[in-house]
């Protein structure tokens, strides 16, 4: 079977690690790796030939004939797609797709005959926890989040006493206790500062507890606990009572932190443009959910800005920022996730699989229920 490696253009990260190409190799496997496709993650092609794969100059070349193509996201800014006018009938590409934001691009490749696997659609459940790629890109956003608001905050993220005099701690807001948010209190609390966090899930209140930090309660009855442990839309007088009791904790914030995102809609606004107008100057906001969006109202994908003297960070793909570790982990993911797909060294899609049902969006030539439900 052969199984070919993209590159990913501007994306730093890479889909699989010299490590898993052995893994391959070993089991008697042909891997193809477009040249350079771990160069912005600080592998070389060296390192994936010594691990038995080819390296191929172009990205033609890279997926003919392939059985399997892996990539950490598809060229839809391209013309025509790019190399993915080289797909061939029968072949299955497995990656990052942002199925909900793309559908036309996907349903294209699936009316060629491409079997499609969107690796954001593997169900956060038991079984798939080591092919979550979500989880484990989020657990670095949430890290990498803080790292970048502690480079652009004008002061100290711990208390400091000394004979010049006392620096007080920073205070940080995590705004959605999911992996990211949990990840961002963590770091922020390794790094010395005071942090409180704030999420509709009843059942976030104990995680965040756990983590050390002080959890912001809105007074309702009203859950925001939705299906795969995201969070439900939630009612409007809810969220008249989130927003005063956002308002007040954003207010007290050096740093604000918005993870809070809903699968296939816009991010929920949630810090709006006269809150950033409380926030005392130096202050930093870092926005992970820019790019559905965005929870802040001021953010701007991909851009630093500095709005009444507080610094708003928009930036995407937070974990491509890491791209060496990022990598690692989903090399690992992808990995997990082929092992269902590869059974006796024979490629197989059995779609009674709930993990494979659920992030299977086309096979032979059509779309699947997964895709119906986007």
């Amino acid at each position: 079977m052969i199984i070919s490696v993209m590159s990913n253009g501007t994306d730093r990260r890479v889909s699989i690690t010299p490590e898993i190409v052995k893994k391959f190799v070993c089991s008697g496997h042909e891997v193809k790796i477009e040249k350079g496709a771990g160069l912005l993650s600080f592998v070389n092609d060296e390192g994936y030939t010594q691990a038995g794969a080819a390296s191929i100059k172009t990205a033609k070349e890279t997926v003919k004939k392939a059985d399997i193509i892996l990539a950490v996201k598809l060229p839809y800014s391209e013309p025509n797609g790019g190399w993915t006018v080289n797909l061939e009938k029968g072949a299955t590409l497995v990656s990052l797709m942002n199925p909900h934001g793309n559908k036309d691009f996907l349903q294209e490749l699936a009316k060629r005959g491409v079997n499609l696997f969107a690796l954001e659609l593997i169900p956060r459940t038991t079984r798939a926890q080591s092919m979550d790629v979500l989880s484990s890109q989020a657990n670095l956003a949430g890290y990498k989040a803080v790292i970048e608001a502690a480079d652009a905050y004008s002061s100290m993220f711990p208390l400091l006493m000394t004979a010049a005099g006392t620096v007080a701690a920073a205070r940080v807001l995590v705004i959605g206790a999911g992996v990211a948010g949990l990840q961002a209190i963590a770091t922020a609390r390794r790094l010395g500062a005071v942090v409180s966090a704030f999420d509709v899930r009843s059942a976030a209140k104990e995680q965040v507890e756990s983590l050390g930090a002080k959890f912001v309660e809105v007074d309702a009855q009203e859950a925001g606990d939705g299906s795969g442990g995201y969070a439900k839309e939630m009612s409007a007088e809810y969220k008249e009572k989130q927003s005063e009791k956002l308002a007040e904790a954003v207010k007290k914030s050096d740093i604000v932190i918005t993870t809070a995102q809903i699968p296939g809609k816009l991010a929920p606004v949630l810090v709006t443009k006269e809150m950033v107008k409380s926030m005392q100057p130096k202050s930093v906001i870092v926005d992970l959910a820019v790019e559905s969006g965005g929870n802040c109202e001021l953010s701007k994908l991909d851009e630093k800005i500095l709005h009444n003297g507080v610094t708003i960070i928009g930036y995407s793909n937070m974990p491509g920022r890491i791209p060496y570790d990022a990598s690692k982990l989903l090399s690992k993911n992808v990995f997990n996730f082929l092992q269902l797909l590869i059974k006796d060294n024979k490629f197989s899609i059995d779609t009674s699989d709930d993990i494979i049902a659920a992030s299977l969006l086309a096979y032979n030539g059509k779309t699947t229920e997964a895709f119906a439900s986007l």
